[in-house]
Formats: structure tokens, sequence, C-alpha cells
């Protein structure tokens, strides 16, 4: 059996950063990394050769070093206010400390020292104030944007790094459970192939990212791991033209807006906005398909793309928001046979459905070029699908252009979090030695917040 002082499940941002942090601060002891995809120089997509998904067994979209954040836009949000709840755990002012502290790290690895949405503070106002009209609050962020291309070199660095330091990355291994003896976590169970091996550790920290939230909730139900309900977000990926967005682009880069529309108040808001950007696909497991966008910083399209999310959050007795969620994208890909669907907004409010023929005479063009045309309607909740189109009208009113009939929406867009593990400050489980970190603990939601608790992690171990 393999011996380890610091066992960490998943190499995405949280988990790096956590080994990147012991050895900055001098860790001498065993750091082993267990990731089920491959190192990020293996990761590629067949797409970009076959032009169509063919449903590889691990994602390289999603699994790999770095994990899904990196090969996806690519931003770090620069501020506390953004990315899940670990202000609520840690206070704000910390958080804030360790956002300037890690994103000198980015840098330190090549990020862009470019920062975005901070350049006119009058025209951010101009635009607040039609948010507030339109009844959303505008969430101004700075943001760094590494762009999709150039994030897989800055984490390219990162692992030579941990390398070359010692750090041991196991690549293409499921881990298929933890190991509890009397309240405390040994170590994990974990394949390779179809090899059944065991590794022991003295500390275990789960970083396994949203796409690790199912299998976490199924390791919290099995060794009674406290947790409480998570959010679950649904949503579509919008597409304009980028004349459309071209002020909040220039302006603000990423126009983070929340609204509670009519008529039932859920939280609704834009996320992952991406100038210039690419709509793409990722594949979870049992082959659900689900939407994102890549943001690239050399390659631009005509179009800007950003998610509008419904959040939902379910009381007892229901307390299964990751398989509802799931449901729902299964049910949008029965419609487009496996793939995303895609609609314009006017045949919405037409009650039809979309026709390829629609799109090719439309002035945006969808950059996900193997979208069906269909019918999004049929598969999303009623009470999601309202609250967004209600929440799309509301929208308009910062930015003209954007309710037009031409605008597509492509589904299903899901955010998986994990339901919320139960921690305390120094991030300890009711579990002895274990400890939950990034978007599988449900605590924090991107990049950076995931970053930080990394560090914060590996601060509180040495």
């Amino acid at each position: 059996m393999k011996e380890t002082n610091i066992l960490i499940v998943g190499a995405g941002p949280a988990g790096i950063f956590t080994a990147l942090e012991l050895l900055n601060r001098k860790f001498d002891g065993k750091i082993v990394i267990i990731e089920k995809g491959v190192a990020i120089e293996e990761r590629a997509c067949p797409k970009s050769r076959t032009g169509k998904c063919v449903n590889c067994r691990n994602c390289h979209i999603t699994t790999g070093f770095s994990g899904a954040g990196a090969f996806s836009d690519g931003k770090l949000s620069l501020s506390a206010d953004v990315g899940g709840d670990l202000p609520e755990l840690l206070g704000h002012d910390t958080v804030q400390e360790l956002i300037s502290y890690t994103d000198g790290i980015y840098l330190s690895f090549g990020a862009d020292t470019k920062v975005e949405g901070v350049s006119d503070s009058d025209k951010i106002k101009e635009i607040r104030k039609r948010a507030i009209r339109a009844n959303l609050k505008l969430v101004d962020c700075p943001i760094r944007h590494l762009g999709t291309e150039k994030a897989q070199g800055i984490y390219f660095s990162i692992e030579k790094y941990l390398l070359e330091k010692g750090v041991e990355i196991l690549f293409s291994a499921d881990v298929l459970d933890i190991i509890v003896e009397n309240g405390q976590c040994k170590g994990v169970v974990y394949r390779t192939g179809e090899r059944q091996k065991m590794i022991a550790a003295d500390t275990t920290i789960v970083a396994t990212g949203r796409r690790g939230a199912d299998w976490l909730d199924s390791i919290c139900r099995k060794h009674g791991l406290r947790h409480e309900s998570g959010t679950v977000d649904i949503g579509v990926r919008v597409e304009v033209r980028n004349e459309v967005m071209e002020e909040v682009n220039n302006i603000l880069y990423e126009s983070k807006l929340i609204g509670y529309p009519n008529p039932f108040k859920n939280k609704v808001r834009t996320f992952c906005q991406n100038p210039g950007g690419f709509v793409s696909q990722e594949n979870y497991d049992n082959g659900l398909a689900v939407v994102n966008g890549h943001s690239y910083k050399e390659k631009k399209s005509e179009n800007t793309n950003l998610a509008i999310l419904c959040s939902h959050h379910f009381q007892e007795p229901f307390d299964q928001p990751i398989e509802y969620a799931k449901k729902v994208g299964e049910l949008t890909n029965m419609l487009g046979n496996g793939r995303i669907l895609v609609q314009r907004l006017g045949d919405i409010r037409d009650g039809k459905r979309s026709w390829q023929e629609d799109l090719l005479r439309s002035n945006v063009k969808p950059t996900l070029q193997d979208a069906v045309a269909g019918d999004i309607t049929s598969a999303m909740p009623y009470r999601s699908m309202l609250s967004i189109l209600n929440f799309i009208e509301e929208v308009d009113t910062v930015v003209p252009g954007f309710a037009s009939a031409e605008t597509l929406l492509y589904s299903p867009e899901i955010k998986f979090y994990s339901n919320k593990v139960s921690m305390d400050e120094n991030l300890d489980t009711n579990i002895k030695n274990l400890h939950c970190l990034g978007d599988s603990s449900g605590w924090t939601r991107g990049l950076m917040m995931a970053s930080v608790m990394g560090v914060y992690m590996a601060r509180k171990l040495f």
C-alpha cells in the first residue's frame, strides 16, 4: 500500500494551490495528488479534429490537471463578493487578502498583468443606473482574463513546478471510496485500469470540483459526512452579436447581473461572459452533455456568450438537487439526440421550435456548430424557463438588443454544486483528517475562490 503525508483527490485549482502553498511554506513531507484525468499537456478535445463530440470516457474539457475551469473561459474574479460563500466561513477581509496573495501566484506563473473592468467608473455608474431601473443588481468585479489557451500554458508551468519539487501526481486514477476507521479518514481506494489499489494518508483532501459533485454526495451519504442540501443552477447559455454587448464588454468585460424576476422570485444571474468567445460542450459521466463557454486571448468570434442561471434551493424532504438537475439535462439531451439544443428567443416567444434554416438566416451564427436546432422549452422546467425569459427582458433594459428575436439560447447549462459540506474555520469536517475544498465542498464557485481555499487549507495544515 502506498503511503503519504498529504493526499489530494483532484488536480483542479483547489488541490493544486494546496500543494503550491505547502511547498511555499517549506513543507518537507510527501504530497500525492490523484486525478482521474490526464496531464495538462495530454488534454486535447478530439472535437477540434472530428467536428463533433466523440464522448470520451473522461472528457478532456472537464477532467485532467487544472480541472474544468481552466479549459473554459480562464477568468480570475478579484473580488471576495464573487465566487461562492467562502467569506461566510472565513470572513470577507480574510478572503480578500487571500485573493490578492493568490493573484500574485498566478502572476508569477505568467498571468496577464492587465485587469479588466476597472477603467471607467462614470460609465460603470451609468450601467448600474440602467440595472437599477430594471430591478437588477450589477456586481462590478475586477477580472484578470487568463484566456482559455493561455491558461493551459500557466497551469502547465505549475504542473512542471510541482513535479520538480517532488509532488507525486497519479493520473488516470479513479478514486472509488475513502477509507474511514473509527471516525478517521485513513486514505482512499482507487482504480487504475483494471487494478484496484489503496493509498494511506495522514491527511486526505477532497477537491474534485463540479465534476465530482455527484461522487462526493455519495461519499457524504455513505460515511456520514455532515452536509446540507446545496443549490443547483439550471439555465441556458445566451449568444448575441458582439455589437449588442459592445459597451459592457469594453467597460466591464463581464457584466454580473442578479435579479429576482416575477412571478417566482428565484435568484437569476448572469455568469461566465465571453466577449468574442465560443460556445462549447462538456461531457459528464454517463454521457450527459452540458453547454459552457470559452474565451481565448487571441482567437475571437463575432459573438459574445454568457450563462443565465436560475438557482434552486430545495427544502425537506427533497435532498437530491444534483439528481434533479441531471434529469433536466438528460431530457434536453434526449431531444437533441445526445447533443446541445439551440433555439432562437423569437421562436420561444412564438411557441415554436427553431429549425436549422432559421439559424442560417439569422445575424447571430451559432459558434457551437454541431448544436441541434430545436425546442428547449420541452425539457426545461416551467419555473426555470419563465424566470429566465423574464430576466432576459430585464437585461434588455441594461443592454438594448439583448432580447432580440435572433438571440440564441443553448441548453442545458447546468452548474452542479456539491451539497455544502459542514466545516469549521479550520476546514475540519466531522470525519477527522478529512477536508473538502473548492467547488466540490459547496463553498466556492470558480477558479479564484477554489485556488484561495487551497492556499488557506495549506496554511492550516502547516
